[in-house]
């Protein structure tokens, strides 16, 4: 297998196959247990009906934080576990994850003192901003959580530097400053998690757009999401990540219980509940600017702690927290886009937003532990691993996942991990704490290291240096076998996007397991949350896909419909009427306003 061939399979290749797991769901929980157990040499398959990291894994607020805010709940032991994995993840995949300056508005000295505090006994609060001695107690707590396997420096308060008082409303008197942490693309290093667990254990397989239809005996069913097949796989235990579709998929699974009602919780109901957080990604060059690569950390007046901060060019901004019954049926309602412009506007008054301002939205379903809480805000973040013991028709224990969030995936993977060891009857023989993710392994530490890596990339595969620095951000250690590979197809730009190249989206469709082209544009590149989709460029990258991935004219028309109804749809992305000849071997007359689902 090559450094860049991903072992991604179809359910066909898995017909009458054993593994001693199956893990159903491959978001980011699912994949690092897959990670974790591979590692162990345990032979799994992780399987997903939609594509990898397609639910909430791919629809994060993009910060890797120990969780400031739960502290006023006294989750002293997740903000702990939360704040080491920031620190973890820093280390291990630092070409992804890096550390975000965060800024506090403060407009008050004594705001929220008493509040915090019948937060923290459980009792609810009249809503007040927290003030200075507040968040100075929180910080100081946080930095004491934070301080195992710690990079970044502490937080300090002081009175509102000069360069903010123009970006503030006047009522700020001071900011105080901490440091967490983000990630550019959390779609790659679940699929960095992957290629690493195959690499571990060679038996390992992954399976995308694949659905798990029953468990009898120790016999899982599998269905083709792309052909309808079925398939027959066999297993010692299963592993249910499916995050907050894990009740409907317990049931699906013969969880004690055996319906949605009353599943595989000893008769005691559901397990999880959903809250969706829309988030918007604005361009916004005075905003941008501003905030001078720090994030904006703040309270809207209803008490809901949002977020903004530069991305990749744009700017992002989260999130809301609105309960949810269905989460295949969600979606950024106006209302929320109209919310979070307007606490901008209340944050920033001195700037001005609007709809035009937004290229691109996304929403994800949190799953969260099923609580009787008041406000979704106050429903805990932390997670569990429980367990359905065999029953009449199924001979294999399931462990299922609960709760948790995107920084402790680890944590929560190796918790799951252990208990599926368990099951199994074999040890631990090594920890995920300290390796290296995908491109994160022997990163260049410093400046002159950086120069000499990408002087080394330019001079083995002939790109250009700024194409070498860019494939660098993108992939870490492992853009040098890739620049190698597009360098020796003379690595053609994209004509309506040249941030990638032709070489570039034909690897990543042939050998990162696309399947429709919404796979490749919304979570394979970057292009789609930067607002850099456009027709054309839509065009041009559904045409290299369909000479990749063998797509005749009428296939190929049907995923340019739906990826185009999707990017509008789903993530307000604005594409226009006309659609422009395609760039690429590709039936240019399938480029109308027909196919992209406008009159």
């Amino acid at each position: 297998m090559s450094a860049w061939q991903l072992p991604f399979v179809r359910p066909a290749a898995l017909a009458g196959r054993h593994f001693s797991t199956v893990i159903v769901g491959a978001g980011i929980n699912g994949v690092g247990v897959f990670r974790d157990l591979s590692l162990q040499r345990v032979d799994c398959l992780i399987v997903d009906k939609g594509d990898f990291s397609a639910g909430a894994s791919s629809a994060p607020s993009r910060m890797i934080h120990g969780g400031l805010r739960y502290l006023e709940n006294g989750s002293f032991s997740l903000v702990a576990e939360a704040t080491r994995e920031r620190n973890l993840l820093l280390r291990n995949a630092p070409h992804l994850v890096q550390p975000l300056k965060t800024v506090v508005p403060l407009s008050s000295f004594f705001g929220g003192v008493m509040s915090s505090a019948l937060k923290f006994f459980g009792r609810t609060p009249p809503q007040r901003t927290r003030g200075l001695l507040a968040v100075a107690a929180g910080l100081r707590l946080y930095d004491l959580l934070g301080r195992r396997q710690r990079v970044m420096p502490n937080h300090r308060i002081s009175r509102v530097p000069a360069n903010d008082r123009g970006l503030f409303r006047a009522a700020v008197r001071w900011t105080a400053t901490f440091f967490d942490a983000w990630i550019s693309h959390p779609e790659w290093l679940v699929l960095e998690l992957i290629g690493d667990a195959c690499r571990d254990q060679p038996r390992s397989a992954a399976s995308n757009h694949c659905r798990v239809m029953g468990c009898a005996g120790n016999i899982l069913t599998l269905r083709d999401e792309i052909t309808g097949a079925l398939v027959r796989v066999t297993a010692d235990t299963v592993v249910n990540a499916s995050g907050a579709w894990l009740d409907r998929s317990t049931a699906v699974l013969g969880g004690a219980g055996g319906n949605v009602g009353n599943v595989g919780n000893g008769g005691k109901g559901p397990r999880v509940m959903g809250t969706k957080g829309s988030h918007l990604v604005l361009d916004h060059p005075a905003l941008r600017d501003a905030l001078e690569g720090r994030m904006a950390y703040f309270e809207a007046v209803d008490g809901r702690v949002c977020i903004v901060y530069p991305f990749l060019g744009r700017v992002l901004v989260g999130s809301t927290d609105i309960p949810v019954d269905d989460p295949d049926q969600i979606g950024t309602e106006p209302a929320e886009v109209d919310y979070l412009l307007d606490v901008l506007s209340e944050v920033f008054p001195k700037l001005s937003f609007g709809r035009g301002n937004v290229v691109y939205t996304y929403v994800g379903v949190r799953p969260l532990a099923r609580s009787d809480a008041d406000k979704p805000g106050q429903i805990s973040r932390d997670h569990s691993v429980v367990v359905d013991a065999p029953n009449a028709t199924r001979d294999i224990p399931i462990v299922g996942l609960v709760g948790g969030k995107w920084t402790t995936f680890r944590a929560l993977a190796e918790e799951a991990t252990d208990e599926v060891l368990r099951q199994l009857g074999r040890p631990r023989t090594a920890s995920t704490a300290s390796i290296p993710i995908g491109g994160g392994a022997e990163l260049p530490a410093d400046a002159a290291a950086t120069e000499r890596f990408i002087e080394r990339m330019v001079t083995s595969s002939g790109v250009g240096r700024a194409r070498a620095q860019a494939l660098l951000r993108r992939y870490g250690t492992k853009a040098l076998p890739l620049a190698q590979r597009l360098g020796a197809s003379g690595d053609v730009p994209l004509r309506h996007a040249p941030d990638y190249s032709v070489a570039e989206i034909s690897y990543l469709c042939l050998e990162t397991g696309v399947m429709h082209l919404d796979d490749l544009v919304i979570r394979r590149t970057l292009l789609a949350i930067r607002g850099l989709v456009t027709d054309a460029a839509l065009a041009e990258m559904a045409g290299i896909a369909a000479e990749a991935l063998g797509w005749d004219a009428a296939q190929a028309h049907k995923e340019l419909q739906a990826c185009a109804t999707a990017l509008r749809e789903r993530h307000g992305v604005r594409l226009s009427a006309v659609a422009p000849e395609a760039a690429s071997p590709f039936d240019a007359s399938l480029m109308t306003s027909s196919v992209l689902g406008q009159s």
